[in-house]
């Protein structure tokens, strides 16, 4: 009778997972890059290209967007974070963190004989509940909160004050209704410059200048005009123009559009905003008669100058309208100037939507690049607690709906179980993260806080990265948005699942033209 050989059973185990192994290390991988950052004691982290270019950032998505990766599983990762930042502008560290932990518990489960699919149910369903737990204790905002959306933005902008501060105003200046349109996005009204002095203002900047120095820098009382195309007559193809008809025809066109251009200035247009260039003729005459022109807008900037001064943007082929109807398409705008020094454009005071540009200045490119980076997230993340509420920061809403999790899966029968138990021990990863990267011991303050919430009965009690005191967050004004903290874990979970599904990986062939 032949006898199996000692260990071959666990060899066998081996292969079966070797895929889940493999990914799991390099999802691992993906997350000590970026682990260390998080918490107001976290490091910043020194990306170095091929040719000596530096940047140095505390910022997780930054970090994994510029590293580099080659492995399937690593690449998955990176795109959740991608949607993290997509949707929701901050909070990619967390969600990076919570998908390696719930991967790693997962694959912790499946070592002790859980099947996986056993695993991926209670997954599915632990992180389920979870974010059902999470959303039950969001805290609604009274209203534009000063001092809470400072406080936001102080926690998601790593201690900027000023930063915090321009911020802060910036969501005031745009207001309630325009911070929960789903259209719109703080974090664009963000820009940086070298050498600039930070500040905030009601009005936009567009990275242009004007056409010409013979321009004026600045008009007042401003009637805005969008062309949506090229300011230009229009133009014959070369075959007709050999004709006679066709040059005919072609002077009829340059006649009509000087006409065209006669009529706007008598509409009262002072500035000219166009998504392509500008003939030398509507240079020459809307330049004698004052027009500021900015040519070659792009339809993303167009698109903001038409909501601040209310202009509906228009064809040239509208020019053709009488005055009177052309008046109906033109915006309007308190002042628009042309800062030299920063060689851009400045409008202001526009009649349509408020709007805000928050303008952050550093002294050299580095700094400034990162402090652009720090300003987006705080404005996401102010933006993201206006739409949905807050909670307590500091990893304690994480810890709290651990223990929720793990009361739901004594609920739970057979060994999905497992896969429940996994979810509850992976939300205590960023807490156990923040406390490591203050220099504390987390598997002593962890249990300590984990103690002292179900004593108090409180979701807010986190470790004070200071002193290592356990202390109530929200006392501490230190908040995230619900926003960020369900969408991490949701895309954690998602990735989670479809990382243990995978059970075989398979190297395709390179498809010849044909075949493709």
């Amino acid at each position: 009778m032949s006898q199996t050989p000692i260990g071959s059973k666990a060899s066998e185990h081996d292969e079966r997972l070797s895929a889940l192994y493999s990914n799991t290390t390099a999802v691992r991988a993906i997350a000590s890059a970026v682990e260390g950052t998080i918490g107001p004691k976290g490091l910043d982290t020194m990306l170095v290209d091929a040719a000596g270019n530096v940047i140095i950032t505390n910022d997780g998505v930054t970090i994994l967007h510029r590293m580099e990766v080659v492995h399937p599983a690593a690449k998955m990762l990176i795109n959740v974070a991608s949607a993290q930042q997509e949707e929701i502008g901050d909070g990619t560290t967390t969600a990076t963190l919570l998908a390696a932990a719930l991967l790693q518990e997962g694959v912790g489960q499946v070592e002790r004989g859980v099947p996986v699919t056993r695993v991926i149910e209670g997954v599915q369903q632990g992180v389920k509940y979870a974010l059902e737990r999470i959303k039950s204790r969001a805290r609604a905002l009274d209203g534009l909160d000063r001092e809470v959306l400072y406080q936001v933005a102080m926690v998601a902008g790593r201690e900027h004050r000023d930063i915090a501060e321009l911020v802060t105003e910036a969501a005031h200046l745009t207001g309630d209704e325009k911070l929960r349109s789903r259209e719109f996005r703080l974090a664009d009204c963000v820009m940086a410059a070298v050498g600039a002095e930070s500040e905030v203002f009601q009005g936009l900047v567009i990275d242009k200048q004007r056409m010409s120095p013979q321009m004026p820098m600045r008009v007042t009382d401003a009637r805005v005009l969008i062309v949506d195309d090229e300011l230009e007559a229009e133009e014959l193809d070369s075959e007709a123009l050999g004709t006679e008809a066709g040059f005919l025809l072609y002077r009829q066109y340059k006649e009509q559009f000087r006409a065209n251009l006669e009529r706007l200035l008598s509409s009262g247009v002072a500035a000219v905003f166009t998504d392509r260039g500008v003939s030398p003729v509507a240079e020459e005459v809307l330049g004698e008669a004052g027009v500021l022109i900015v040519q070659r807008v792009t339809s993303k900037d167009l698109r903001k100058i038409a909501e601040h001064t209310g202009a509906r943007p228009i064809k040239r082929t509208g020019l053709t309208k009488g005055a009177e109807e052309l008046h109906k398409f033109l915006g309007l705008a308190e002042v628009i100037y042309e800062d030299e020094r920063m060689e851009n454009i400045r409008i202001v005071g526009g009649q349509g939507k408020p709007m805000a540009t928050i303008l952050v200045g550093a002294s050299t490119e580095e700094v400034v690049g990162e402090r652009l980076r720090i300003a987006k997230d705080a404005a996401s993340s102010v933006q993201a607690a206006v739409r949905g509420g807050i909670v307590p920061g500091g990893g304690a809403i994480e810890l709290w709906a651990s223990r929720e999790v793990e009361k739901m899966r004594e609920t739970v029968r057979g060994m999905t179980g497992f896969g429940v138990e996994a979810v509850a021990r992976a939300l205590r990863r960023p807490m156990t993260q923040i406390v490591q990267n203050a220099g504390f011991n987390p598997l002593e303050k962890v249990e300590e806080v984990n103690v002292a919430q179900i004593e108090r009965g409180s979701d807010a009690l986190a470790v004070d990265c200071d002193d290592g005191q356990v202390v109530d967050m929200m006392e501490r004004c230190i908040f995230d948005p619900t926003s960020v903290k369900l969408h991490a874990l949701q895309a954690a979970g998602e990735v989670t699942v479809a990382i243990m599904r995978i059970h075989t990986i398979i190297r395709m062939k390179e498809l010849s033209p044909d075949e493709a």
